[in-house]
């Protein structure tokens, strides 16, 4: 299992990275982004405390450990400047909460996450035909979640993302070790969201491929 997006105490988690890491290994994982929740007020104290844990442990453990951030309910205009710093800060994969239907999240988070280059557009919700385009176009990849009320529109972003030829990872968006997930329920979500099984090896190809791409940057 490949999960690209989990929170830790640092945000609204349960478990502090190293425990959240350990539990993923009994879990049968091999590579976890722990992506905490941040805005402005944040993100300067997130972002480095989550990469000093993993630079502590990322030798000493079994595992590909990426950090990371989730850029959750800001206003879409900010969102740019923020992805630019979460980078800056190091983390190699960032996260933009989407448009989930069981939030409040401002109209056009979406399109911003977009515009912004985020790597993972995560429980997106609704997605619009023109921004599941822009996600093409940008090479943004949407989330397949396993979380209770995001998942509820998961049927209509695996839909859509197989019909524009969009790039989609599995996630869990743990915030407890019972969030997280084997493989095979990984699979199983998939197929329920209308995945046909001969695609679903290349939903797990990919999460592979953002791993190497993440842990590559500098």
């Amino acid at each position: 299992m490949i999960d690209l997006h989990t929170h830790s105490i640092f945000s609204d988690g349960e478990l502090v990275p190293s425990e959240l890491i350990r539990r993923a290994i009994a879990v049968g994982y091999s590579a976890i982004a722990i992506t905490d929740h941040v805005d402005g007020s944040n993100i300067d104290f997130v972002v480095p405390r989550i990469v000093k844990a993993i630079e502590q442990m990322k030798t000493l453990m079994p595992i590909r450990i990426v950090p990371g951030a989730e850029i959750t309910h800001v206003p879409p205009r900010l969102i740019p400047d923020l992805v630019k710093e979460a980078r800056h800060l190091g983390a190699k994969v960032v996260v933009v909460h989407g448009e989930t239907i069981v939030e409040p999240v401002a109209s056009g988070t979406n399109r911003a996450a977009i515009d912004a280059n985020a790597d993972i557009l995560a429980h997106p919700g609704l997605i619009s035909e023109e921004d599941l385009l822009f996600a093409k176009e940008r090479g943004v990849t949407l989330e397949i979640t396993a979380r209770k009320g995001h998942c509820l529109s998961n049927g209509h972003v695996a839909r859509e993302a197989v019909r524009f030829g969009i790039p989609l990872c599995v996630n869990t968006d743990a915030h407890s070790p019972s969030d997280l997930i084997t493989k095979e329920m990984a699979r199983s979500i998939l197929l329920a969201a209308g995945i046909d099984a001969n695609r679903v090896e290349s939903v797990f190809d990919h999460a592979q491929a953002l791993v190497e791409k993440f842990l590559g940057r500098n």
